[in-house]
């Protein structure tokens, strides 16, 4: 099938790669034209394993290609994705002036039936939105489709979650949209759920809110954990083998970031607020993943003492393992707050470094753990990139001013870090 795909961040270009991957002509669009030329080149601006690969893969095999021209996408293509950015407003509404701007050049440029398809995460009614939009921008009076198909992608293992899906959402107004997203998704031989716009759009945000609920639940039962001095790991194991819980997003730790939970929470209270329902639930999901970063700067202050002229050496940068994306990651809230309190910071992480110097000033980016290590004061762990659960922590501790060790993670035992001699900290142990 011929596929259009307008924008290219991690949804749009992992969508775009994939389809085409499976045997589709896919077009992607984007208006920053220097990320186009690299993508031409095969070079991928982000870092999602196994996607350089992929690309240079399809380049080759003609199935792919790359414009800053919506017209020559539209024109062909009889798939039209728009996955562009929604970014939270100061109020937490999404903003959706992007989407808008596409829905008019996409209904400029059509010169026979499309299907629209809304992959951004947009608030419900957003469907209403695009089908005006597209009808009143429709010059050639030609017939179309909207339909909306939410991703359910993690970062660092988005290609994986693309091709094994648990489920395809489709949300469709007609039989002949849902017969063509059938059709296109029908390769990846993944349960579909053909539903009704609206239902569609709301699931994407019912099923993060409800993920980060489950982060934001297990962080409050370690902070009872501390209280009453048990240990939130058995706790946890206890809870996820209750085959209706389960065992996933039950890890204690500094709460959740990336570009989706903290965005897609913020829009979804909004969207209940314009329902007319006040949804204190997911109000109560974003104090506790705030009081979470506030409490592993206090972890430090009370392993270090007085934080001035202190160095304090970072591991992990990026939100998650996997992945260089920076936005919303815990990191910055706690290293910005340390040097508010005069701390020096020597950081290192896998992949995230350059995205990190954009955004986080006055630190000193190492080659690897042992650099922050030496000359450190304490080591603090912020992102569970799995290299930090192999290192030589006797080299760690001779490397350290002091034995201390202040684990956001929780991927270290305790009982062994107390037999090597550390200070350690970790989250409702």
């Amino acid at each position: 099938m011929r596929v259009c795909v307008i924008g290219t961040g991690y949804v749009g270009l992992v969508t775009g790669i994939c389809l085409a991957d499976i045997g589709n002509n896919v077009i992607c669009v984007d208006i920053d034209k220097e990320k186009i030329e690299k993508l031409k080149g095969g070079i991928v601006p982000i870092y999602e394993t196994g996607l350089e690969e992929m690309v240079g893969r399809n380049l080759s095999k003609g199935r792919i290609s790359f414009t800053t021209e919506i017209s020559e996408g539209v024109e062909n293509s009889e798939i039209i994705f728009i996955a562009v950015g929604t970014p939270s407003k100061k109020n937490g509404e999404a903003d959706l002036c992007y989407v808008e701007s596409v829905a008019r050049s996409v209904a400029k440029a059509m010169d026979g039936y499309r299907v629209i398809v809304e992959k951004s995460t947009v608030p419900v009614h957003t469907g209403e939105w695009v089908r005006r939009t597209v009808k009143l921008n429709n010059v050639h009076g030609v017939d179309f489709d909207v339909v909306s198909n939410p991703e359910f992608l993690r970062e660092g293992s988005a290609i994986s979650d693309f091709m094994h899906p648990d489920r395809i959402v489709i949300g469709v107004e007609s039989e002949k949209a849902g017969k063509i997203m059938t059709k296109l998704y029908q390769p990846l031989n993944a349960p579909i759920v053909v539903t009704d716009i609206k239902s569609a759009e709301i699931i994407k945000h019912a099923s993060n809110s409800y993920l980060a609920l489950k982060i934001s639940y297990i962080n409050s039962i370690a902070s009872i954990c501390e209280q009453v001095g048990a240990d939130v790991e058995k706790v946890a194991e206890g809870m996820g083998l209750d085959k209706r819980i389960g065992k996933s997003f039950l890890r204690a730790g500094v709460g959740y970031g990336g570009s989706c939970f903290p965005k897609d929470v913020s829009a979804f209270i909004k969207i209940a607020e314009e329902a007319g329902y006040d949804f204190e639930m997911l109000k109560s999901v974003e104090s506790v993943n705030r009081m979470q970063r506030e409490d592993l700067v206090k972890k430090i202050k009370q392993a270090v003492w007085v934080m001035n002229n202190k160095t304090i050496g970072i591991l992990g940068l990026s939100f998650k393992p996997n992945t260089d994306d920076m936005r919303e990651a815990p990191s910055i809230y706690i290293i910005n707050k340390l040097q508010q309190e005069g701390a020096k910071i020597k950081a290192y992480d896998p992949v995230a470094g350059l995205k990190a110097k954009e955004i986080l000033q006055n630190v000193q980016y190492c080659k690897d753990p042992y650099c922050v290590a030496e000359g450190s004061d304490a080591l603090v762990i912020i992102t569970d990139w799995p290299e930090f659960e192999k290192l030589n922590l006797k080299k760690i501790k001779t490397l350290l001013n002091q034995p201390v060790i202040i684990d956001g993670r929780n991927i270290y035992d305790p009982e062994k870090m107390e037999k090597l001699g550390f200070v350690y900290k970790s989250i409702g142990r």
